[in-house]
């Protein structure tokens, strides 16, 4: 079995595809880690941090670096929960809202090199069986 070097190989490729994509696309508000961070938030803006690092998979000390250059790029504030002042809330500024469409397009270019020549179906069955294991990751780390 060699799926974990293959999902390894995978994501190496895609990251550089990404970036190259957004090279000629002359996208530059943004990186693909970055992208990563603003996809979650456009799904759910005002999330803490610790969500946040546990629907990108990246650890809090990996995201601190990120959300600061982030920050300074004006596609994100951070601000004190009023429900926990403990709890930094992450939200999205105007810019970043506006910058959905272009990581949109690319996502789209990048699920057409992903599946090509695969059918709808082959589709439905390679994320469901990727969520399965995504599953056995998660239930792992857990225990």
């Amino acid at each position: 079995m060699n799926g974990g070097f293959l999902v390894t190989k995978v994501k190496q490729l895609s990251d550089r595809i990404f970036e190259r994509i957004l090279s000629a696309k002359n996208i530059d508000a943004f990186n693909g880690a970055q992208g990563r961070i603003l996809y979650v938030l456009w799904q759910e803006d005002g999330i803490p941090i610790k969500a946040l690092s546990e629907k990108c998979g990246l650890a809090v000390t990996s995201l601190t670096t990120m959300l600061e250059r982030m920050e300074r790029q004006e596609l994100i504030r951070r601000i004190p929960s009023e429900q926990d002042k403990r709890k930094t809330l992450l939200l999205l500024t105007d810019r970043a809202r506006a910058l959905k469409t272009d990581y949109d397009d690319v996502s789209s270019q990048m699920n057409g090199i992903f599946y090509r020549g695969f059918s709808q179906e082959e589709i439905s069955r390679f994320e469901h069986d990727l969520e399965r294991v995504l599953l056995n990751l998660e239930d792992w780390q857990e225990s």
